[in-house]
């Protein structure tokens, strides 16, 4: 039995089966895994990942292990974990696996030290826990590793601003910016899981209900769409005058967030930043206005002063807590303020994260391949693996599209071409 720390060993035949079918909707990764598995081009490499332990997520570490790598997981986010999922990794594959679905910060801290107490040589994260917590507290490992990669927008701000500080001690991909990442996992995959998480939490009918939007990066836009496409009401917030001039453009009413407090039945905040709802945008509220989160860490809505403002707290429906406020107004916070599509849900569909999850595959054997003569600093997906992966993606779809003729190959490649 592998080293593990995961709720209930029971739930693995369960799990196995809820991967199976995750399994299904992976076929980039599928062909992924069936090189690694004749190559081995990650033989004996030690590989910390701190991801969401979700189905897709063990399909990931499934297609690594078959690359010749020590794969260990802990969670990225205290709600995230399945642990049926997380069952099935250690009891049926043989895999590491510390995470519970609930865990506190300690619990959650000592999983993260798990990972890390096995000398990574590559680290795979989801918000750069990971790579915080060995550059804060472990930095008698960094010699170790070759470098690693990110899932994630918060993840790539936080290690961007390591870079920018000087300290970051490998280089580090960011698959993020894949294009196959952020235009498809970011967009269609938020945008569904996201509305997907609120709806299990609430069973509200969303049609005519006024849905504030705060942030319109892939992410924000994904919800707005999905929101709007189910009739509701879409308004957004934003700080970015360009993505606010996009939101325009697609047809949505933009305003601050103080204004927007006053007519919102439900708000989403997919900003990635701290306070994007606080004190003086509670206060405007209507009664039974609903919180929800589905950026990666539960800070975009100021609990802390909610709690202080609030006369009466309670919890009504699993993932739904009550706040009475002043005057017997009900403000609800879906999850914990957490990521709601994983909190309440079960994340983003498989058949998104397949592309996904290619990137971080072919990251971690770009990474093992030629990191250590890389600057420390933070890459780009090379933009080979990013075309490869939407054309397996296509071929798996039944998609052909065109090619170029030498002709025009030569006409894309002259400045000679005029009128």
């Amino acid at each position: 039995m592998a080293e593990h720390d995961v709720k209930d060993l029971g739930q693995a035949a369960a799990g196995r089966l809820r991967i199976e079918w995750a399994e299904q909707s992976m076929p980039v990764l599928r062909q992924v895994r069936e090189r690694f598995a004749k190559e081995q081009p990650l033989k004996g490499i030690r590989l910390g990942a701190c991801l969401h332990v979700t189905t897709e997520t063990a399909v990931l570490m499934l297609t690594l292990k078959a690359g010749g790598a020590q794969v260990v997981l802990c969670a990225s986010n205290p709600l995230s974990t399945q642990d049926d999922t997380a069952a099935a990794l250690v009891k049926e594959y043989g895999i590491p696996v510390f995470a519970h679905k609930g865990e506190d910060n300690t619990r959650y801290y000592r999983h993260l030290e798990a990972v890390l107490s096995t000398r990574p040589q590559v680290t795979m994260d989801d918000g750069a826990d990971l790579i915080t917590q060995l550059h804060r507290d472990r930095r008698e490992l960094l010699p170790d590793v070759i470098g690693g990669t990110e899932e994630t927008t918060t993840g790539v701000v936080r290690l961007r601003a390591m870079e920018k500080e000087g300290v970051l001690a490998f280089p580090v991909i960011a698959v993020n910016d894949a294009d196959t990442k952020h235009l498809f996992d970011n967009r269609y995959g938020t945008g569904q899981s996201t509305i997907d998480g609120v709806l299990r939490a609430t069973n509200i009918l969303l049609a005519g209900k006024t849905v504030v939007v705060a942030g319109y990066g892939m992410c924000g836009r994904g919800v707005a769409a999905r929101a709007n496409g189910m009739g509701a009401h879409v308004v957004v917030t934003e700080v970015e005058p360009m993505r606010a001039l996009e939101a325009v453009m697609d047809g949505f009413p933009v305003m601050p967030m103080a204004k927007a407090a006053e007519v919102g039945d439900v708000f989403v905040t997919v900003t990635g930043n701290t306070s994007v709802i606080r004190s003086e945008h509670f206060a405007r509220m209507k009664d039974g206005a609903i919180l929800a989160n589905s950026g990666h860490f539960n800070v975009e809505i100021d609990l802390d002063a909610l709690a202080k403002t609030a006369t009466a707290r309670r919890q009504v429906r699993p993932f739904v807590e009550e706040f009475t406020m002043p005057g017997n107004r009900r403000v609800y916070v879906l999850g914990e303020g957490r990521l709601i599509n994983l909190a309440s849900a079960e994340g983003h569909p498989a058949a998104v994260m397949d592309m996904s999850f290619a990137n971080q595959a072919l990251g971690a054997e770009f990474m093992v391949k030629r990191g250590r003569s890389l600057e420390r600093k933070v890459y780009v997906v090379p933009i080979d693996i990013d075309r490869e992966i939407a054309r397996l993606k296509l071929a798996s779809m039944g998609v052909a599209i065109d090619t170029l003729s030498a002709e025009q190959e030569s006409y894309l490649a002259s400045w000679r071409h005029g009128t």
